[in-house]
């Protein structure tokens, strides 16, 4: 059963939120109200259709027992078209009314690195990272490279973009990890197969709101960039390398010729990884909350195993396996297996909420 005085609460709160915005207000508060009547709108329209349904049963249930036979009939049949639709009307509350990740509506930095494999490794990291890119331009997110080490017959030893997009990290977030490919290289003359790795890891990106970072707290480092990039980028100092004083992480960045674009993208994937390992600690100390994730987000952990012989893509957290590989990598089928870990990661966290209930 919902809780009928959290269903009142919200309904209070959005009303409130609406009346408040109604009046005079300094633009920043006004800006900070609309966030959260945002945020509440879609759990209003649902509670709304939620009561209705229950008023129409309420109706619908009183005529079907009338002494009017016709009408009675066919209250009935209505009736029953509505007690249909009340359950998953339940169901799609439960899931709003669950406490949302604060970071789910913010943009991503995706990190993809060649991992056990050689060339092979960094050309299945292209492979990921073409596949993210298209993955987001069909949900009309933007994509920015912000660095890129290319390998050696192609693909991507490391590469470094931001993903822009309503709910990127809430889709994207479940992509963390190692990802396992087993294939017979183009190299390799005897038609064996090998199995090579890449990690990707998935940032939310903060605002610069959500994160500080103290001038003093930063040591920057310039020197000469090596690799492409232009005739000035080998002929002065500007490439960045930024330590974060308090915790040793290290962001270098040299793909711009200029040292200040260099600089504004390095702070970028600093305050990322700042915020990822202050949501981690905070993490380690509800330690029962990894209960209700689809694995940890680590990124030793082996998620995905993309197997070419077979045309098959496994996930291995949730044991769901896809006989769609050139689908998935091509982005346009990998929507399939991010809606089933967003669904197995509601139901894990619908039954610790009940557990706790």
């Amino acid at each position: 059963m919902l809780p009928v005085e959290r269903l009142d609460a919200i309904l209070a709160r959005a009303e409130s939120l609406q009346n408040e915005m109604n009046g005079e207000l300094p633009p920043e508060r006004f800006v900070e109200l609309s966030k959260e009547y945002a945020e509440l709108d879609p759990i209003v329209t649902a509670i709304s259709a939620y009561r209705a349904a229950l008023h129409e049963r309420e109706d619908l249930t009183q005529l079907s027992q009338g002494d009017d036979s016709e009408m009675a009939e066919l209250a009935a049949l209505e009736l029953a078209e509505v007690e249909e639709k009340i359950p998953a009307m339940e169901s799609e509350l439960e899931v709003l009314l669950l406490p949302k990740d604060s970071a789910d509506d913010l943009n991503v930095i995706v990190e993809v690195r060649a991992g056990t494999g050689g060339d092979e490794a960094a050309l299945f990291a292209g492979s990921l990272f073409r596949m993210y890119v298209r993955y987001a331009d069909l949900q009309g997110w933007k994509s920015e490279i912000i660095s890129q080490s290319e390998g050696e017959v192609g693909g991507y030893k490391e590469i470094v973009a931001t993903i822009r997009g309503k709910g990127a990290f809430a889709r994207l977030k479940f992509e963390s990890g190692v990802h396992r490919v087993q294939r017979v290289p183009e190299t390799e003359s005897g038609g064996r197969i090998h199995t090579s790795a890449a990690t990707v890891a998935v940032l939310p990106e903060p605002e610069e709101v959500d994160i500080k970072i103290e001038e003093k707290d930063l040591r920057v480092d310039v020197f000469r960039a090596s690799g492409p990039g232009g005739q000035s980028v080998n002929t002065t100092d500007s490439a960045v390398r930024i330590t974060h004083l308090p915790t040793g992480i290290m962001v270098s960045q040299q793909d711009e010729k200029s040292q200040h674009k260099n600089r504004a993208k390095a702070m970028t994937v600093l305050r990322a990884r700042l915020f990822e390992a202050e949501r981690e600690r905070a993490d380690s100390e509800r330690a029962a909350d990894r209960k209700s994730q689809v694995g940890s987000g680590d990124r030793s952990e082996r998620i995905r195993t993309y197997n070419f012989p077979q045309g098959r893509v496994t996930d291995h957290r949730i044991n769901l396996t896809l006989h769609k590989l050139e689908k998935i990598l091509a982005g346009d089928g990998l929507d399939e297996m991010v809606e089933a870990l967003v669904r197995e990661d509601q139901t894990r966290r619908l039954a610790l909420a009940n557990d706790d209930a």
